[in-house]
């Protein structure tokens, strides 16, 4: 029974993994990174090229982005369902280095896929030697696996472009990377509406159990998993990274009070980011969609406790109880500190 309720547990959470990016989304994001690509090998380790829109969008675009080459690998189950069950068939790699089929879409088949000789998890000593292989990593890996998956690419020092739930600005693991400028969203807004193809026994499921609109919407006809928590995090420098957010609001002590135990005053909203106040500030998490790390720094909210008694958090950030005014908690804050600047 223990064994029963353990892969059906781990099959519960596999669907939650089984979105497949739309190109549109892909092409939205990608078209503000196309410096980066020149001479460059490309990885996208969660991709079966037989279905995969990364895939897709830069064999396409091989030649005008000037890739070196695209290595592609997936998951052992060749059907859409890549990260269902350890059921189905050998996991697989293609290398493309643009030299088949000069026009359109190259050919899955011209270009050859090859067995891997393990089960194509990015964890696998042959995806890590793939990996080794790449200068930047562009795919949607399995939103359970996201801490292994961060914690990976930063090990073996990777550029990347990956989809997250943007829950894991939060994780413990993943906050610190922000804070220290080693990870950042990405420049479509944080939250913003987005649709996946989901295989076909989990979209019977979805309008079965769930309601249209929230957890999936039809287009066209069919079935798409909607994902409103979506984000890209990613190292690759933009442009609007670097804008600079117009302030217009100044500090009036009856409009910001201080927590209780963190030396910081409280900023509901990020329009309302007092200009010439130059101590920490706690605001909402959306602050990250405008965050320009030249105007401002973010802060270790362990560093600004008021007293010992005051719990250290691992995340670095004001949060639950301990992040209350007068007894009243708020909702999640980060910490951040204006960069010395003329006024």
């Amino acid at each position: 029974m223990v064994s029963a309720n353990r892969n059906l547990h781990a099959a519960q959470k596999a669907k939650k993994d089984e979105f497949y990016t739309q190109l549109s989304d892909i092409e939205n994001e990608l078209r503000h990174y196309t410096q980066h690509f020149r001479g460059k090998v490309v990885y996208c380790n969660c991709d079966d090229p037989r279905v995969s829109n990364f895939f897709k969008y830069f064999s396409l675009n091989f030649r005008t982005l000037g890739l070196k080459k695209l290595i592609t690998t997936c998951y052992k189950n060749q059907q859409s369902d890549l990260f269902s069950q350890h059921d189905a068939q050998q996991a697989i790699t293609l290398e493309y280095d643009g030299t088949e089929n000069e026009t359109g879409l190259p050919s899955v088949e011209d270009i050859g896929i090859h067995q891997l000789e393990g089960d194509g998890d990015f964890r696998s000593y042959e995806c890590i030697e793939l990996l080794k292989q790449a200068d930047i990593v562009v795919t949607n890996p399995p939103f359970s696996l996201f801490r292994e998956y961060v914690a990976q690419l930063i090990e073996y020092d990777k550029k990347f472009l990956i989809i997250g739930h943007q829950n894991a600005i939060t994780y413990k693991e993943i906050f610190p990377l922000i804070r220290d400028n080693k990870l950042w969203l990405g420049i479509t807004p944080r939250g913003k509406d987005m649709l996946f193809d989901v295989p076909k026994d989990y979209a019977e499921e979805l309008v079965a159990t769930k309601k249209e609109g929230s957890a999936y919407r039809v287009v066209n006809g069919v079935v798409m998993g909607r994902l409103g928590s979506a984000a890209w995090y990613t190292n690759l420098d933009y442009r609007q990274r670097h804008e600079e957010l117009i302030l217009y609001k100044r500090y009036k002590p009856e409009e910001y009070p201080h927590y209780d135990n963190y030396d910081a005053i409280e900023v509901s909203k990020v329009a309302d980011i007092p200009m010439d106040w130059d101590e920490a500030m706690g605001v909402p998490i959306t602050f990250l969609n405008k965050y320009n790390p030249d105007q401002f720094e973010i802060v270790n909210a362990n560093d600004i406790r008021l007293h010992d008694g005051v719990p250290v958090k691992k995340h670095g950030l004001i949060k639950d109880k301990d992040g209350a005014i007068n007894g009243k908690p708020k909702y999640v804050r980060l910490v951040i500190r204006h960069r010395v600047r003329d006024r």
